[in-house]
């Protein structure tokens, strides 16, 4: 069973770091190789969504990040994987991505990432004040300085990097 975790472990590295190159054709034939039976082991769906969203294949990236909700309901990775999905792919969009993060931040509110989120997406629906106070409760959670260096470069809180600076 060690040996069975350290092969799946060491493959979703594999894949992962693939990805992080940029080479996807490596990181195709690296997950080829991991068995059908291990497909939804989470470090395996979270690898697979990975290798997804770097083809901006988003409609098939989507019922991974479900299953990744599924499997490991106690982590937030998959709840944030499925908003970028509903963002992105064709049908979707803000109001969808933006319902999931509200219901995912209410499971997970102690983490930076959601109000983050639903900062850039009120930000991109023009709703600058909510996303002003978004921002700003995720800086209260989180570590100030690395979230408004990261803020201080998102395309999506543009409108609000010359109020952001002044934080």
């Amino acid at each position: 069973m060690e040996d069975e975790t350290l092969f799946i472990q060491h493959a979703a590295n594999a894949v992962s770091g693939w990805v992080d190159l940029g080479n996807l054709e490596e990181a195709k034939a690296e997950l080829a190789l991991i068995p059908r039976a291990h497909l939804s082991d989470p470090r395996v769906l979270e690898v697979r969504w990975q290798l997804h969203a770097a083809q901006k294949d988003w409609a098939s990236g989507l019922p991974i990040a479900e299953e990744l909700i599924l499997v490991s309901p106690e982590k937030p990775g998959g709840w944030l994987f499925r908003a970028y999905a509903l963002r992105r792919m064709a049908g979707g969009g803000l109001p969808q991505a933006w319902e999931c993060l509200v219901e995912a931040w209410a499971k997970f509110p102690k983490e930076t990432v959601f109000p983050y989120n639903l900062a850039c997406y009120a930000c991109q629906m023009g709703q600058l004040e909510r996303a002003k106070q978004l921002l700003l409760e995720s800086l209260k959670l989180g570590h100030h300085a690395p979230i408004k260096k990261m803020a201080l470069s998102d395309d999506d809180l543009e409108p609000l990097w010359e109020e952001i600076s002044r934080l």
